[in-house]
C-alpha cells in the first residue's frame, strides 16, 4: 500500500519543516506550500490525502483557500490556527476544515490528529460497501456512493466529516449516540472530554439542513444522552 500524501500549508518555513519531520517519522510522503495559491497548484499536480493548512497568511488566507479548495477537492482538512475561540474554530468547520488545531501546539498531538482523520476515511469507505447506498429521510436523501445530500431537491454542500457523522446516525435509524461514540466511530480515536468537536460539527449540520433546533425533522437531542435520528 502507498504512502499518504500530506500536504502542509503554513507561510512560516520553521513550521513547515517541523510538520514535515514528524509526519516523515510516521511514513509519510509530505508536499510542502507557504501560501494558499501554492496549495491548489500542487492539488491540481498531485494526489493528496489530507490538508494542514494554516489559517493567518498573507495574499488568499486560510479560509478563503478552503472555500476553493472545497469546490473541487473532498479530501480531509485540518485548520491551524492561533485563534481558539470557539466562535472561531465555528467560522473554520464553516469554511469546510474537518479538523482544527490552535497554535501553539504539540506536534505529537497533529500528528494523532492527521492519522485520526485519515482512519476514519479509510474506515468510512469501508462500511459505505455494506450499507444502504441511499438513505432517505422524508425530503432528505443522502448517496452514499456520491457522497452527496439533497434536501427538498436541491444539493446541500457537506464536509466529509459532517457527512460521516450524518451517514452514521441515518444509518442507525432509533439507535440514540452520545458524543463520545459519535467522536470514536467517525474520528476513530479516544474522545477527550473537553473536545466541543463533535458539538460544533453537529451544530453546523444542523444549520446546513435547515433543522429547526427546537423542534429538529432530522437529528434529535436526547438531552443527557446524545443524537439520533428517528426510524
Amino acid at each position: 500500500m502507498e504512502n499518504k500524501v500530506i500536504l502542509v500549508t503554513d507561510d512560516d518555513n520553521d513550521i513547515r519543516n517541523m510538520i514535515k519531520i514528524y509526519l516523515q517519522n510516521e511514513n509519510y510522503n509530505v508536499l510542502l506550500a507557504k501560501n494558499g495559491k501554492e496549495a491548489i497548484e500542487i492539488l491540481e499536480k498531485n494526489h493528496v490525502d489530507l490538508l494542514i493548512l494554516d489559517i493567518m497568511m498573507p495574499d488568499i488566507d486560510g479560509m478563503e483557500t478552503c472555500y476553493q479548495i472545497r469546490e473541487r477537492w473532498k479530501l480531509p482538512i485540518l485548520f491551524l490556527s492561533a485563534k481558539g475561540e470557539d466562535m472561531d474554530k465555528i467560522m473554520g468547520l464553516s469554511a469546510g476544515a474537518d479538523d482544527y488545531i490552535t497554535k501553539p501546539f504539540n506536534p505529537l498531538e497533529l500528528t494523532a490528529r492527521v492519522k485520526a482523520n485519515l482512519r476514519r476515511v479509510d474506515i468510512f469507505d469501508k462500511e459505505a460497501v455494506s450499507i444502504e447506498k441511499t438513505i432517505t429521510i422524508d425530503d432528505l436523501i443522502i448517496n452514499i456512493d456520491t457522497h452527496q445530500v439533497h434536501l427538498n431537491g436541491e444539493e446541500i454542500h457537506l464536509t466529509k466529516t459532517e457527512f460521516d457523522i450524518l451517514t452514521l446516525l441515518a444509518s442507525n435509524k432509533g439507535i440514540v449516540f452520545s458524543i463520545e461514540k459519535i467522536y470514536n466511530r467517525v474520528w476513530n480515536d479516544e474522545f477527550f472530554i473537553a473536545d466541543n468537536t463533535v458539538t460544533v460539527h453537529i451544530r453546523k449540520l444542523r444549520e446546513k439542513l435547515k433543522d429547526d433546533y427546537k423542534n429538529p425533522k432530522y437529528i434529535k437531542t436526547i438531552w443527557g444522552v446524545g443524537y439520533k435520528v428517528e426510524r
